[in-house]
């Protein structure tokens, strides 16, 4: 019998970036079991529908009402999937939320579902309530939003077990089901060349020079500590360059940052806009001399593993989800004045041998832990087994354990 799957709260496929647009894009492409058929959301300026990797993808318009614009995307794609499910009285159904932004207007759809036997699965993904963009207003409505999402869910399928702990923790009263299934990433090396005439080009458009930057990828936020890594990047002696591959466009905080840190000032530090090649963006990462990854909101963050696959040395942030990523693959620094500076030192007098250490143990954990083989093999034990999750457990309980479980009786 077909199972299916309805995803919605991600901007869609194909994917061009985004950690949960990659996550779909891989889920869909590396489908094993043909029971299950997806049904992916795809956020769009038309209607209609079209089929990418297997799944089925159905366009959603949303007006532009700045960030009310994803609430209503979701709440749009909700009422789509249940008119979905009804019209074609489909049975074995999972809808499964990427994200915590519909909390206050969830409770009549989570009730419509139940009565027609549909399982909910949610993502909380990482503190959203935290992030520095938001004003007060905006993170009283996420933190709010996070609860009942929490409380009205089957099931929480969390993306670090940092996330999964504090869900756990500060939820308790509701019983949470949870599960833990992370990110994935790919060990197979760039299909672009050393010689590429589209890397050649970008490397000497901006000056940049094989082995001899330290390269950050993510959105440009603050609480990615863009300005704590500017200022200890500028305070060291590396004679490397700072290459940072983000968005910057009409970005009030760009303005703000150059006028305290004036970074301007020291060739070294490299803004280079956005590249959304996939391979060549890989190849970037191979070709850097280390990665240095700042975020300190979230969970299991796709640009972290993306680096740990490809990147010789990388540089962490030192919080929970970091660490429980990194491990013994990486080294860490700290907010304390001079730790990042000392730690750029420390690494840029690394011979070959303790490059190929740190490089080999980040692999390591890439291929025990973060495989999209393995995660999607996770995932599809998961929605095989949602039945177990349609009735409100006694107690809190993590099903961590049981799909871990299950994907080893699979191998």
């Amino acid at each position: 019998m077909t199972k299916h799957i309805f995803i919605i709260g991600s901007k869609g496929i194909p994917a061009r970036y985004g950690g949960f647009e990659t996550f779909v894009e891989q889920l869909t492409a590396r489908r094993m079991n043909k029971e299950i058929r997806y049904h992916v959301a795809c956020l769009s300026d038309q209607s209609g529908e079209f089929e990418h990797n297997g799944a089925r993808c159905f366009q959603v318009q949303v007006p532009k009402v700045g960030s009310a614009r994803a609430v209503l995307y979701d709440l749009q794609s909700l009422k789509i999937c249940i008119r979905y499910i009804e019209q074609h009285q489909l049975t074995d159904c999972v809808i499964y939320i990427l994200a915590c932004r519909i909390g206050p207007f969830f409770y009549p759809y989570k009730r419509r579902l139940e009565r027609m036997g549909v399982t909910v699965l949610i993502n909380p993904d990482g503190h959203e309530w935290k992030r520095g963009k938001w004003n007060t207003w905006i993170k009283r409505y996420w933190r709010l939003s996070e609860r009942l999402m929490v409380k009205h869910a089957d099931l929480l399928v969390c993306d670090s077990r940092g996330i999964e702990t504090y869900i756990q923790s500060d939820y308790a009263k509701y019983r949470p089901r949870t599960t833990f299934i992370a990110y994935g990433a790919d060990l197979t090396p760039s299909t672009t060349s050393s010689r590429d005439l589209d890397l050649l080009l970008w490397m000497e458009t901006h000056g940049i020079k094989p082995g001899e930057y330290y390269l950050v990828i993510g959105r440009f936020v603050p609480e990615n500590n863009y300005e704590l890594i500017i200022n200890e990047f500028m305070a060291s002696d590396t004679t490397k360059d700072l290459v940072i591959i983000t968005g910057v466009e009409q970005n009030s905080y760009f303005e703000e940052l150059l006028q305290k840190c004036h970074f301007d000032l020291d060739a070294r530090i490299k803004f280079v806009g956005t590249v959304y090649q996939e391979q060549l963006l890989k190849k970037i990462r191979e070709l850097a001399y280390g990665y240095c990854h700042g975020h300190e909101v979230g969970g299991t963050n796709p640009s972290l593993l993306e680096a740990l696959a490809s990147t010789k040395l990388n540089l962490l942030y030192d919080v929970v989800f970091n660490r429980e990523v990194g491990g013994n693959g990486a080294v860490y620094f700290s907010a304390e004045p001079g730790s990042l500076a000392a730690r750029i030192h420390e690494l840029d007098q690394y011979d070959d041998i303790r490059m190929k250490i740190l490089e080999t143990k980040a692999k390591a954990r890439i291929s025990m832990e973060y495989t999209w083989e393995r995660i999607v093999k996770m995932y599809e034990h998961l929605f095989q087994s949602f039945e177990l999750f349609q009735k409100k457990p006694q107690r809190a309980r993590s099903f961590t354990g049981y799909f871990r479980e299950k994907l080893k009786q699979s191998q």
